[in-house]
């Protein structure tokens, strides 16, 4: 009995003040419970939840690993879950899931999950909080189970996603800044990922600017990466928000950079995409802005540049509008407001200059020096820090980049080229 009052007590100190008052503690914690187990986007996992609350859910769960599914699906029925009409698939697919969860299930251990975000400042976000951006709701079951936020600042204004390449160039460095600038100066929160590049630079302007800032992050609230931007993602806590939904120790990962991107599209009444590669990840979160309704935007570069061609194919595919001027993303958002800005950029010219780097990952120099330490045979991280000159840390980050970019795979030896 103490235990579960501790771990209620727990739940309830996480939740912040009135959390408790406006949500079950019980269901919250259940809710961790889930985080633990599932990856983001699981909608099978989601389903369950919605449709049967987090603890009941969970509990079914635990003991269909154990003794079978067969209590779990007629509470499916009873409930009349979506797809538990047609019972072998429904049942066929419940079993896939639980295979999945299954490694994690003997790990769950709320109060530690708990502990590690109150050792980093971070508050516990489930709907019905305050905190909770409702945006998310409109992803259905694919929305996350629980939130961890770390806030100096509540956002008060619509969202404007600003997103773009990690090596963006100097004119797309200047449009952003723009876009955040007059995005700022209407009162709406520059939302974006706390990547290098594009993000980066507009969280900056919007910290400049002193209006909130939100950084949805691919790990867990604790691990602020990429490492470089460690500081401005300081800022942004201290000023705006940081948010994640993996819980606290999660490693950032190509999947969870991916199903980031959702939540920064539903968080936020438009999306522009600044500067885009041909397999960018920002014409992802474009993606999941156009399943969600929400108006997409994309900004125009010299027909040579790679750094734009993900752009202009979103125009050419009438999924985004062009971009004119500054203004015309933020007037989706607040409306018209007669900006001086409006219909012009100050940046000039047409073709990028000789120096700014268009190719996407390969021209960011410590992702060079991985890919230059890399032979034919799969090494080790420490083999690559020794062969390039860098900190496994840095090489760490590096082939993180390296492979989202599609440059590098990770094998059973090692990392090897793609």
């Amino acid at each position: 009995m103490n235990e579960a009052q501790d771990l209620l007590g727990t739940v309830a100190a996480a939740l912040g003040p009135g959390g408790a008052d406006a949500v079950d503690p019980v269901e919250a914690a259940a809710r961790v419970a889930w985080s633990t187990v599932v990856e983001p986007g699981d909608a099978v996992a989601g389903l369950l939840v919605q449709e049967l609350g987090a603890e009941r859910s969970f509990a079914l769960v635990r003991a269909a690993v154990d003794d079978g599914p067969r209590n779990l699906l007629d509470a499916c029925a009873d409930r009349q879950v979506p797809g538990a009409e047609s019972p072998g698939s429904f049942a066929e697919a419940l079993q896939v899931a639980l295979e999945r969860w299954g490694p994690r299930l003997g790990r769950v251990d709320v109060l530690t999950t708990l502990a590690a975000a109150g050792a980093v400042g971070a508050r516990l976000v489930v709907p019905g909080t305050a905190a909770w951006p409702v945006g998310v709701d409109d992803l259905g079951p694919h929305a996350p189970v629980v939130l961890w936020t770390r806030s100096g600042r509540r956002a008060s204004g619509p969202g404007l996603a600003v997103v773009g390449s990690r090596a963006n160039t100097a004119a797309g460095a200047e449009a952003t800044a723009e876009i955040a600038s007059v995005a700022a100066d209407a009162g709406c929160t520059v939302v974006s990922g706390g990547a290098y590049g594009i993000d980066a630079t507009a969280h900056r302007v919007a910290v400049a600017a002193g209006t909130p800032t939100v950084a949805v992050l691919a790990g867990g609230i604790d691990q602020l990466y990429p490492t470089g931007n460690v500081e401005l993602l300081r800022n942004v806590a201290r000023q705006g928000t940081l948010l994640a939904e993996s819980p606290p120790g999660t490693r950032p990962t190509r999947w969870r950079f991916l199903a980031r991107n959702r939540l920064i599209a539903a968080i936020s009444t438009a999306t522009v995409v600044v500067e885009a590669g041909a397999r960018s990840g920002a014409l992802n979160t474009a993606h999941h802005a156009a399943q969600l309704g929400r108006p997409v935007f994309a900004v125009p570069g010299a027909f040579s540049s790679p750094a734009s061609v993900g752009c202009h194919r979103l125009v050419a595919e009438g999924r985004a509008q062009i971009v004119v001027g500054p203004g015309d993303p933020v007037d989706a958002v607040v409306g018209p407001r007669g900006r001086s800005v409006r219909g012009r950029w100050t940046r000039r010219g047409g073709a990028p200059r000789s120096d700014e780097p268009l190719g996407g990952g390969r021209q960011d120099p410590e992702v060079v020096r991985v890919l230059d330490a890399l032979g034919r045979r799969a090494l080790g991280e420490q083999e690559i820090a020794v062969r390039s000159g860098m900190s496994t840390g840095a090489v760490a980050d590096a082939l993180a980049l390296a492979e989202l970019q599609g440059l590098v795979r990770h094998t059973g030896g090692g990392w090897a080229r793609s």
